[in-house]
């Protein structure tokens, strides 16, 4: 049994952009119609138009973006509602997707398309239609040609007589080598499926190739192609009730410990380990606090309680521990007794990935340990590590993540910064750059033009507020010129020079409009 419902790119881009499905609409790849729905097919739109000539066919025609995996996750719930019915779903292709015909368990396959395509209009998808058949390629063909939640039932054994009338066009739902083959069967003057099913085999594998005799094949309802049905994950989040509700941050956390063993416990089981969870607490019902939490390694029963605690405490003012939700003014929504503390995994890896070394971690585990001790006293924000990133300057090259999360939207490090200083990196970098002065020969500042020419050689540099004392350059190098964020009225331009005075020491000074910085140092 397959269950088709058209247009899907189109019913999903709509719903996310809360438009009615009733609208003319279209989904746009590279500026070529896509997929387009049958308001939009009514006004003469077609798939594989050009933007322009389908606004000019119809001109309230809503443009919508391709996104395979938003068609993707609309689909999940259709998947889900199927399965209900009858495991061993497969998915094909959003929009389209094949089980095993449960018509013993219905009675009848009529039965059993009826009972599916009245759980799927009960739940919103308006547009289904169904088809039974003996093989796969056959029962989409039936699902294409039902009536709108309707069924077509091929009857046993009726596979190649029920083909036999379809128009090669057909074959285009099966991608570009579909459409190419169909185009080409036209111009040989083969019309239908029946005319490719008359052909000999070896003419056909001759000159069609080897997708070509599996297409002849299909058409003569010799298709035996097998689907692979998709397990269902198992449930694997874990939740603990509170009867009654709990107002106090040390209580909750004390309380949620049994529930965090039996979480890490239930993933070992299926021989997984959590490196992302969603800890979520309701109040009355409703989640109150969310958030999700990463770990470099994975997460431990004794991690999970600690970020309760974090993320409970983080949601109000640190008072002191017991202290009541009710009075807190904080920057969450925690602000009532929590009845309900939940335990999402939202990425597992397999156990395997992450097996101790031949010599065990009980380093790393001392380490871990003793800084979450520190980050339980002062907060979880308050404890972080330096990692590295792309950018052009050493400060736009650091970044600060808390200690126990794995760094997110960084900047990558492959690209080529174009105007970055060419390493080794400096030792020190000063988060506020001191002035500095730097003069040529003549006793004149040194300048950049716009073109990156310096205006004198550098002879002698400072730096202000008695740092560093005028002294000679003995050597430099530069400059880089960078100029960037100037749309948004940044800096502006700037260079960047590496000298070294006469003590020995390196520098990495900057010249801006507004006059010369000391950024970093190479001690």
């Amino acid at each position: 049994m397959v269950v088709w419902c058209p247009d899907w790119s189109v019913v999903a881009a709509l719903a996310e952009a809360e438009q009615s499905p009733r609208l003319p609409a279209a989904v746009l790849s590279a500026n070529v119609v896509e997929v387009c729905n049958g308001p939009a097919r009514a006004e003469g739109v077609r798939r594989g138009q050009r933007r322009r000539d389908a606004q000019s066919r119809c001109p309230e025609l809503v443009l919508l973006p391709s996104g395979h995996d938003r068609d993707a996750r609309a689909f999940e719930p259709v998947l889900a509602l199927v399965e209900d019915l009858r495991p061993g779903v497969a998915a094909l292709r959003p929009g389209l997707l094949a089980v095993r015909a449960p018509g013993r368990w219905y009675g009848s396959e009529a039965a059993a398309a009826a009972t599916t395509s009245q759980a799927l209009v009960e739940a919103g998808v308006w547009d289904v239609r169904i088809g039974i058949a003996d093989d796969l390629f056959t029962a989409e063909q039936a699902a294409r040609t039902a009536e709108v939640q309707g069924w077509e039932i091929v009857v046993t054994g009726g596979s190649a007589t029920f083909l036999r009338g379809l128009p090669v066009h057909v074959l285009a739902d099966d991608g570009a080598r579909g459409r190419d083959l169909a185009d080409l069967l036209r111009r040989l003057g083969l019309h239908t499926l029946g005319d490719l099913a008359d052909l000999p085999g070896d003419a056909v594998e001759q000159r069609l190739g080897g997708y070509g005799t599996a297409v002849r094949r299909r058409a003569r309802g010799e298709d035996r192609t097998l689907f692979a049905a998709r397990t269902p994950p198992p449930e694997l989040d874990v939740e603990v009730p509170f009867d009654p509700p709990l107002d106090s941050v040390e209580a909750i956390t004390f309380s949620v410990r049994t529930t965090a063993e039996r979480f890490v416990a239930g993933l070992a089981h299926h021989q997984l380990v959590a490196t992302a969870v969603r800890i979520e607490a309701e109040s009355d019902g409703v989640v109150c606090s969310s958030r999700t939490w990463l770990h470099p390694r994975h997460f431990a029963a004794r991690d999970l309680v600690d970020r309760v605690h974090w993320q409970l405490q983080s949601a109000g003012s640190t008072s002191g521990a017991g202290s009541s939700l009710r009075a807190r003014k904080g920057v969450g929504d925690v602000r009532s007794p929590v009845d309900r503390v939940r335990f999402v995994p939202d990425t597992v890896e397999p156990a395997a990935a992450h097996g101790e070394a031949l010599w065990g971690t009980a380093s790393d585990d001392l380490v871990e340990r003793g800084v979450a001790r520190v980050q339980g006293m002062l907060g979880f924000e308050d404890v972080r590590r330096p990692v590295l990133q792309g950018g052009r300057t050493p400060a736009a090259r650091q970044a600060l993540v808390p200690w126990g999360e794995r760094p997110v939207d960084l900047r990558p490090l492959e690209r080529p910064w174009p105007g970055r200083v060419p390493g080794p990196a400096p030792v020190r970098v000063f988060p506020d750059p001191p002035a500095a002065e730097v003069v040529d020969d003549a006793g004149h500042d040194v300048a950049v033009s716009d073109r990156g020419v310096v205006s004198g050689e550098p002879r002698r540099f400072r730096v202000g507020d008695g740092l560093l004392p005028w002294q000679p350059v003995t050597a430099w190098s530069g400059p880089w010129p960078v100029d960037e964020d100037w749309w948004s009225g940044g800096s502006g331009p700037s260079s960047r020079f590496q000298v070294v005075g006469a003590d020995g020491r390196a520098w990495l000074l900057c010249r801006a409009p507004g006059g010369w910085s000391l950024e970093a140092g190479y001690d």
